[in-house]
């Protein structure tokens, strides 16, 4: 083989070794190149993924404060008696609660869909805050409602008290105009006497008792007849006597002895009611009373010695 032909041979060869060499090269680029990519898209993917949970869960936190709203209002709308505002507001937390499910499930973690679910979100915003101006402008009329119903109390609270007080004056004013027509007693006094009329200063020896007292002058009191009732109580708490009953305060009472009078508004001196004892009498305290025209006139105990 001569020379020409050699150097041809070496050509060839170092053409078959250099196109192998840049084929390797350029399946080594290729598959360098794949593997880049397929890397580079996972990222992506892996990177969306984030960027769609970070979304979902930004939403999830604006549902919350969205319910945390509703509820903070929802106690005050119970109490505005507005039928309608409460049913748009229950509607319109019904689709939050719906809304806030549907984000939790797992078929909604794609973007297209948060985007939507963001666009509502914003648009229940919105309703929220037309219902929570409108609860606030319904609470501020309902203070004003109080406060102008308190003041009304208020003031009816002090009318009822001056028509209280003016009541009881009348009352009072009534009481002291019937008390003065009530018949005065004066020197009101009890002796026990002898068979002959005179003191007998040892009770246990009276043969009878001798109530005496004035009638003073009073003005006030309606004339005409006037019926006194005497009660004596004994020591022992025993009503001397029975000489008929008068009534008294809504009760009947037994009286020891009665004396009827024509009261023409002067004075009256030395009127005696007398009563013959017909028991046993000892010493101590006895208690006179005098009564007349449901009034008890005169109230006083004598002490009665042996």
């Amino acid at each position: 083989m001569d020379a020409e032909e050699k150097d041809k041979l070496k050509k060839l060869r170092l053409t078959i070794i250099l196109g192998m060499a840049l084929a390797l090269a350029v399946v080594a680029i290729v598959v360098l190149t794949t593997m880049t990519t397929s890397k580079m898209r996972q990222l992506e993917l892996d990177n969306e993924q984030l960027q769609l949970s970070n979304d979902q869960l930004a939403l999830s936190n604006e549902y919350e404060t969205l319910n945390h709203e509703f509820a903070q209002y929802e106690n005050q709308s119970m109490l505005l008696q507005n039928d309608s505002l409460v049913e748009k507001y229950t509607a319109a937390r019904a689709k939050v609660e719906k809304l806030l499910q549907e984000l939790n499930n797992e078929k909604t973690k794609n973007a297209k869909r948060i985007k939507q679910l963001e666009s509502e979100i914003s648009t229940l915003k919105g309703i929220l805050r037309h219902y929570v101006a409108q609860i606030d402008s319904l609470g501020k009329e309902n203070a004003a409602l109080r406060d102008e119903n308190a003041l009304i109390k208020n003031r009816n609270q002090q009318l009822s008290a001056r028509v209280a007080t003016e009541s009881k004056k009348n009352e009072q004013l009534s009481e002291r105009m019937v008390l003065a027509e009530k018949l005065n007693v004066t020197g009101l006094n009890l002796v026990g006497l002898k068979k002959n009329g005179k003191n007998e200063k040892n009770i246990t020896k009276a043969r009878q008792l001798m109530v005496t007292f004035t009638i003073p002058q009073n003005n006030s009191t309606p004339v005409g007849e006037k019926v006194i009732y005497l009660r004596i109580t004994s020591p022992e708490g025993t009503l001397l006597g029975n000489n008929g009953t008068f009534e008294f305060e809504g009760a009947t009472l037994p009286c020891t002895a009665k004396k009827t009078i024509e009261y023409a508004g002067e004075e009256i001196g030395g009127v005696k009611i007398y009563w013959d004892v017909n028991t046993a009498l000892n010493p101590g305290e006895y208690m006179v009373e005098l009564f007349a025209d449901n009034y008890r006139l005169a109230s006083r105990s004598f002490t009665m010695k042996k």
